[in-house]
């Protein structure tokens, strides 16, 4: 059984990836910093399923605690599959965004992917096959007003991964970054009407977390193995 690592793992998309992962086989291993209760609750859906997993607790901004998690993780067994699915908001005209807001962003989704990938590495490259998929965005692509802080982060995951897949391409591990558009989810609701949905999306709708997971499902499969270095958009239609 491999074994796959999902950050942000209790988020709306990154529940839907845990249980298309665990659905294929994997063992699914939730990674939660603050919502560790709704961690649990999707491990014990994912175990009635028939799956298998666990929750795993750690502030990916932080380094040092990362690695230290990652290598009692590692000396169990190899990780195979990361999903880095964690990344927030904190949107401002660049204008007016405080350093704090800048920071915050990069922290989770850039710096993040760095603590997280890193230890993972060489347990994984041993093991010769393994796959980085991190989750960005169309902001990520085309910019977005109000997001230069969300955007650099998400475009900064299609560099490193681009980079990634060239280094482990000879290890049998594949790089690759999925970029969502408008996904339904509680965020999403609040920010975007179904009238600008209808303005934004040719397919004239938002799309749905399993669809996201059912990417992810396939990147992460051998199906998948002469697919690397690519950013991979899931939008309706939008660019």
């Amino acid at each position: 059984m491999k074994y796959a690592l999902v950050t942000g793992g209790s988020g709306e998309i990154g529940q839907a990836v845990c249980q298309r992962l665990a659905s294929d086989g994997f063992y699914v291993i939730i990674h939660s910093h603050q919502n560790i209760s709704r961690a649990q609750q999707l491990l014990e859906r994912i175990k009635e399923q028939g799956g298998h997993g666990s929750v795993l607790q750690f502030d990916l901004t932080d380094f040092s605690q990362t690695e230290q998690a990652i290598q009692e993780l590692t000396e169990k067994h190899p990780v195979q599959v990361l999903v880095h699915n964690a990344g927030i908001h904190a949107d401002a005209p660049l204008a007016g965004m405080s350093w704090a807001q800048w920071e915050q962003v990069i922290d989770v989704s850039l710096h993040g992917f760095f603590n997280v990938t890193q230890p993972l590495l060489l347990p994984m490259m041993s093991t010769r096959w393994g796959r980085v998929i991190a989750i960005g965005s169309v902001a990520g692509v085309t910019g977005n007003r109000g997001q230069a802080n969300y955007a650099a982060a998400k475009s900064g995951l299609a560099g490193a991964c681009k980079s990634l897949s060239i280094e482990l391409a000879s290890r049998g591990i594949t790089a690759n970054v999925i970029a969502p558009g408008i996904i339904k989810t509680a965020m999403s609701n609040e920010t975007f009407t179904k009238e600008k949905i209808h303005q934004m999306v040719p397919m004239k709708r938002a799309g749905e977390p399993w669809e996201v997971a059912a990417l992810v499902g396939f990147l992460a499969s051998d199906d998948a193995a002469y697919i690397s270095g690519q950013v991979i958009s899931i939008n309706g239609g939008m660019v």
